[in-house]
């Protein structure tokens, strides 16, 4: 170990006990094309694929393909050698989602959202779980940015892989690199067949072109960030963690079905000094993934250019995509079977790792690691009918 984030130049630890992800107690779709709803979803297309059959043109999955932007996520030159196989399932595809400061010219970058789309052979169905971004891992080292590797939290990763040498710019691709392998030694899942990277601002332009999305809000969440005219709360010159980080009319979002816009589906799902920490969060994310699914499925987005053109754009702007040499539209095509209604959202449970009353991060309790031990083996689905209490549901 290399001691701390701090001492090592890296971010610190930061955040009080009820922001530390403390947890709580542990109709079919209408079809369309699944390309167009790869489009509508944007930047969450590879977690929330979803029904339908594939009847797009050459020239309309050209368009897809090149609204999405590419990337050697995985560093080891794949998407040239791995271009010619076949997709065949199981597989794993790992989604980092990042929300870098865009007021800033070089913003340093996290993984504020780390997700893991598990599909069996059968390739008819999903399961969906996040890892807490406070996961403590081992991260391996990292010789284009000079990390000597340590145990650290998982989000910090991207950081440290991030900082390449040479003109001092961040690259997002090469922190995925990293964050990557260190998903791979928390969850065992030696290899991904396809990663993203979502932008956040991205993500709430995509919300903003489908009109908005509506969804159950399973809680009462006063927002930290938000003020209620969707302006930012100002920096209370006091300092101070969490909530009172900030001062001003806090932005509410009250227990039950609400249409929320792009800002606000943004501000709802980046809460985690909740009931519930940073595992009510990902719950909440898991939530939004499948209801902008849901949204994506009422909406006649293919029939209207403009708001195709809109949506595509902003997926552009979003999404960072590897394949291994297989496009977005080779996924679809793969994945043409699976439905909004059979992909399952699991809760990894877990609790706060403590050293002389100081925070460090989080750790996997049994079951989660069970969990995983059964994805490796492919058999998820037999390990959660015996586990039902670790299943997402939207209410």
């Amino acid at each position: 170990m290399y001691g701390s984030a701090a001492a090592r130049g890296g971010p610190a630890a930061t955040g009080a006990a009820a922001a530390r992800g403390v947890p709580a107690a542990a109709g079919t779709p209408a079809k369309s094309p699944l390309w167009a709803r790869l489009c509508v979803a944007g930047g969450v297309a590879l977690a929330v694929l979803a029904g339908g059959s594939l009847t797009a043109t050459t020239v309309l999955a050209s368009r897809v393909d090149n609204a999405v932007g590419k990337g050697d996520l995985f560093g080891d030159g794949a998407e040239a050698a791995e271009g010619a196989k076949d997709l065949r399932g199981p597989m794993n595809i790992l989604l980092a989602g990042i929300d870098p400061r865009e007021w800033e010219d070089n913003p340093d970058l996290r993984a504020d959202s780390v997700l893991v789309m598990h599909v069996p052979a059968s390739l008819d169905r999903a399961v969906l779980f996040s890892l807490p971004r406070d996961l403590l891992v081992d991260i391996p080292a990292f010789p284009p940015a000079r990390y000597p590797g340590g145990r650290d939290k998982l989000t910090h990763a991207m950081y440290y892989g991030s900082r390449v040498d040479g003109d001092g710019r961040k690259d997002p691709v090469r922190g995925f690199e990293l964050l990557s392998r260190a998903v791979s030694n928390a969850t065992g899942i030696a290899r991904f067949d396809a990663g993203a990277i979502v932008t956040f601002n991205g993500f709430k332009r995509i919300v903003d072109a489908l009109g908005g999305v509506r969804m159950y809000v399973d809680m009462d969440v006063a927002s930290i960030h938000m003020r209620p005219d969707g302006k930012h709360r100002a920096p209370n010159p006091g300092g101070g963690e969490g909530a009172l980080a900030f001062k001003g009319p806090r932005k509410q979002y009250r227990k039950g079905n609400h249409q929320l816009s792009g800002w606000e589906a943004l501000d709802y799902t980046r809460q985690r000094y909740i009931e519930g920490g940073d595992y009510a969060r990902q719950r909440h994310q898991q939530q939004f993934l499948r209801a902008m699914v849901g949204q994506a499925l009422s909406r006649d987005v293919v029939t209207n250019p403009g708001k195709l053109d809109a949506v595509l754009q902003a997926a552009g702007k979003t999404l960072t995509f590897s394949g291994r040499g297989h496009s977005v539209t080779d996924f679809a095509f793969v994945l043409r079977n699976i439905r909004s209604d059979n992909i399952t959202m699991v809760k990894l449970t877990g609790g706060s790792v403590l050293t002389g009353g100081a925070y460090q991060g989080e750790a996997l309790d049994a079951a989660a690691k069970q969990f995983l031990a059964a994805l490796r083996s492919d058999t998820t689905e037999q390990f959660l009918v015996s586990h039902p209490e670790m299943i997402n549901r939207d209410r």
